[in-house]
């Protein structure tokens, strides 16, 4: 492994690495694009609930998180393939084209699987943005900004979000991570050939070498997103220092 030496395919006896470097690639992509969607959804929501908390907005998205925790990524997968399918006859399109190849298409193919694993993790960031805006509210120094006389929207997003986001940036780090062995149920709904779909082929062919070629990849990157997260807090708040 140290050497960069994954093994050979017991039914192919290709490499491991190669292959799993090329499918790497779509997994990648999906899980980025799962993020972005995630982040646009849950952490305006989040700052909304806080912001409006006890309100019927709070009650919605207090239960649109809880439906979004509860709700598995493959039972929302196909509950939205018969809906599109049997009410707007709309039919996602399978295999994948690159984004470089055709990026119309890369994004046709792509934003469907990507909305359905946004969806399923904006839940927690909701969840979480609520409280971690919420316990910086009731922080002395927001009365002293308001005091100051700055408006509503910079106490909020200038002062309050900012103070926020270590615990919200801790669980989008591990979420990353995660999504990375999660999509693999994802990937063989919509035919993507990822990484997680090349895990369950070699789990369903019992070819061990990629298996554990696949797990060791997605354990590595695991590592190296947290590790990541962890440098980045010392660029949101300045009181870390690594020094």
């Amino acid at each position: 492994m140290l050497r960069g030496d994954f093994g050979e395919s017991i039914r192919t006896s290709a490499p491991i690495l190669p292959e799993i470097l090329s499918r790497f690639k779509v997994t990648a992509e999906l899980t980025i694009l799962a993020a972005i969607i995630s982040w646009i959804i849950a952490i305006p929501l989040g700052v909304l609930a806080a912001v409006k908390r006890n309100s019927w907005v709070d009650r919605f998205v207090r239960v649109f998180a809880l439906l979004g925790v509860s709700v598995p990524g493959f039972a929302l997968s196909i509950l939205l393939i018969l809906v599109l399918s049997l009410c707007f006859h709309y039919f996602s399109p399978l295999g994948y084209v690159g984004f470089f190849e055709d990026p119309i298409r890369n994004l046709e193919i792509m934003i469907l699987p990507a909305f359905i694993l946004g969806i399923s993790i904006s839940g927690s960031v909701m969840r979480m943005t609520r409280s971690s805006v919420l316990e910086v509210l009731r922080q002395d120094f927001i009365k002293t900004v308001r005091a100051k006389g700055a408006s509503e929207r910079v106490a909020i997003f200038k002062h309050a979000l900012r103070n926020a986001l270590i615990p919200i940036i801790t669980l989008i780090g591990m979420q990353i991570g995660s999504l990375l062995g999660g999509a693999v149920i994802v990937e063989q709904i919509f035919s993507l050939p990822g990484l997680g779909q090349m895990t369950l082929t070699g789990i369903n062919q019992r070819d061990y070498p990629v298996v554990q070629g696949c797990v060791l990849f997605i354990a590595f990157i695991y590592v190296l997103v947290n590790l990541l997260t962890d440098l980045l807090y010392a660029y949101i708040d300045p009181r870390i220092s690594y020094d």
